[in-house]
């Protein structure tokens, strides 16, 4: 799934070439998606000038005047801006035309999102309980640690909790906690203040790498020029159990938590 700096690096390659563009139509060639996509959709965006491309969490968010769009890439999506006279391939199923090009929504097993708000868009059901962004001052080591007192939650579902902070998906969660040394299974409320600054110094440290590199391209995840991010090349532990520790030499491990593979080095990541 596109995590935060892959939705991050799609919203600052949309941006540069539609800003300030009217749509002059709108093509929905497969409505089902995660969330059935508005009939009256072509209607309502036709004619709009695009004021603002903008992010929260794992969403995008293209603002016009009288409302805005909310795009989620699911788990396989991506958004390309392409000649608006390129032919559709069989994913490519909503296109949002500004004269010669286009915006268009490629998802292969159709889990994302179009969904058009008007008014407020912070208000939306799928916004308004989110926690903070992990790049933004409102999250730091005392934010943490004060969040976590009390829980019994593994460190590692704690900040994958978008009610918690947003966007540190499975594989960053793993390599920050990596790069903090802390153990993912560790109870949330049990981390001192000092060990909360590391972990939220290094969650920005990896998302800010992550977003240098482009993001991660593991299966689908293109940019919106087609090319592929290259932060895969910079993981510790993520997908390397078996091999050895970058940091110790010990051999890192697998296993599941929440469903999702977790990886981390139990050499020098303690509880």
């Amino acid at each position: 799934m596109p995590e935060l700096p892959e939705v991050e690096t799609t919203r600052r390659g949309i941006a540069p070439p539609l800003l300030g563009r009217t749509v002059s139509q709108v093509i929905v060639r497969q409505p089902r998606l995660r969330y059935p996509v508005d009939a009256g959709l072509p209607g309502l965006l036709q004619g709009l000038r695009l004021e603002k491309v903008d992010r929260r969490a794992k969403y995008l968010l293209l603002d016009f005047a009288q409302g805005a769009l909310l795009l989620h890439l699911g788990m396989s999506g991506s958004l390309r801006v392409l000649p608006a006279t390129t032919l559709p391939e069989k994913h490519d199923h909503l296109d949002l035309v500004f004269d010669e090009v286009a915006l268009r929504l490629r998802d292969p097993r159709r889990f994302g999102a179009a969904l058009w708000v008007p008014g407020q868009v912070d208000a939306h059901p799928l916004l308004a309980r989110l926690g903070p962004e992990p790049l933004s001052d409102a999250f730091d080591g005392a934010w943490l640690y004060a969040a976590s007192r009390g829980r019994n939650t593994p460190i590692k579902l704690f900040i994958m909790d978008a009610a918690q902070v947003v966007g540190v998906g499975n594989i960053y969660a793993s390599e920050s906690l990596f790069r903090a040394a802390i153990l993912p299974r560790t109870p949330a409320g049990r981390l001192s203040r000092p060990r909360c600054e590391r972990l939220a110094s290094a969650i920005k440290e990896t998302l800010t790498d992550a977003l240098a590199a482009g993001g991660s391209s593991l299966r689908d995840f293109l940019h919106s020029d087609g090319k592929p991010g290259y932060f895969q090349q910079q993981y510790a532990v993520y997908g390397r159990d078996g091999l050895p520790c970058p940091r110790c030499g010990g051999v890192v491990q697998r296993s599941v938590m929440g469903q999702r593979a977790t990886f981390y080095c139990p050499g020098c990541q303690k509880p």
